[in-house]
């Protein structure tokens, strides 16, 4: 799950604006901005499915098998190559973990215990923890009243969600911590990448491409050790596991930076808050989950609370 460019969103790539010109896009940008709203909000459902059939790690990995196969076909048509330099590798291995192994299977080790409406408005804090990290990271992000209000609701919107006047009653604790680690690493992930990389003369097609592949054998190494080969391939949450990867992953990040591209970062982040609702609305109505009212509150809540930390100085 991704936004834009802001070091304050989650994203599986590194934000760097490529500067050459690109062709005029087919379809019109509020299309894609829904198709990627889409993709997005139901990955959390495709992550429950997946982990019906196969241990977290495996799901993860197939993500980004999958995601990565999308990103080398999109490269081998544009005839772009992987970047150079063991510096730039070296940045961008950090890069893959925190912005694609250590949140993707934490997100599908989540959904083991909690439901995947719950992870998709976990996913929705990440804006909130980028703004309270950018305070301590980035010198030029100041504080204004607004966003630290923002902050302030946003939190409260969490514990609404998570029903804490009443204990936390029903939740399972391990997994929504979890849940929100996985959103916790996606700003850690941003600002790493703000401060290492941005400037590069690679192109964000061949940034990205890098990263995944990257984080694929990040995966490729650490699921033979913790898991076991499975004894045998259920269908359909091998189809949820493709789907997450080509879509979820690959084809959502090529979207993404379109969209970046064509009406800017402030605009296609917005997807943001169209995630949890989208999610919310496929748990339920595709895998029966249940829902308390404290969750589509707490969530409306999180979203205002997330949009006020977007505010800018003067606007």
């Amino acid at each position: 799950m991704t936004t834009a460019t802001d070091s304050r969103a989650p994203a599986p790539a590194p934000p760097l604006a490529d500067s050459r010109p690109r062709p005029r896009a087919r379809l019109d940008w509020r299309l894609r901005f829904a198709t990627l709203s889409l993709i997005w909000g139901f990955s959390f459902l495709l992550i429950k499915v997946g982990t019906h059939g196969y241990a977290p790690f495996q799901v993860t990995l197939g993500r980004l098998v999958f995601g990565t196969a999308v990103l080398a076909a999109a490269m081998a048509v544009k005839r772009e190559r992987l970047p150079r330099g063991a510096r730039t590798w070296g940045h961008l291995t950090v890069a893959a973990f925190l912005l694609n192994a250590l949140p993707f299977s934490l997100f599908a080790y989540s959904e083991l215990t909690i439901p995947s409406t719950l992870a998709g408005i976990c996913n929705a804090t990440s804006p909130l923890w980028g703004m309270a990290l950018s305070l301590v990271a980035l010198s030029e992000d100041r504080p204004t009243r607004v966003r630290v209000a923002g902050l302030g609701v946003g939190f409260l919107g969490v514990l609404t969600v998570l029903g804490a006047w009443q204990g936390f009653h029903g939740l399972d604790a391990t997994g929504t911590v979890m849940a929100l680690l996985a959103s916790l690493s996606y700003p850690i992930g941003w600002i790493y990448v703000r401060r290492t990389l941005a400037g590069s003369s690679e192109s964000h097609l061949s940034l990205t491409g890098a990263q995944l592949l990257l984080a694929t054998v990040q995966l490729a190494v650490v699921t033979p050790v913790f898991t076991s080969v499975p004894s045998n391939f259920p269908v359909l949450p091998l189809l949820a596991i493709a789907g997450l990867g080509a879509l979820g992953t690959g084809l959502a990040v090529l979207l993404q930076y379109g969209l970046v591209a064509e009406v800017g970062p402030t605009t296609a982040q917005m997807v943001t808050y169209f995630i949890p609702v989208i999610a919310t609305a496929a748990g339920v109505v595709v895998l029966g989950e249940s829902l308390r009212w404290t969750t589509p509150v707490g969530a409306v809540v999180v979203l205002v609370g997330a949009a006020l930390t977007q505010v800018k100085r003067g606007a």
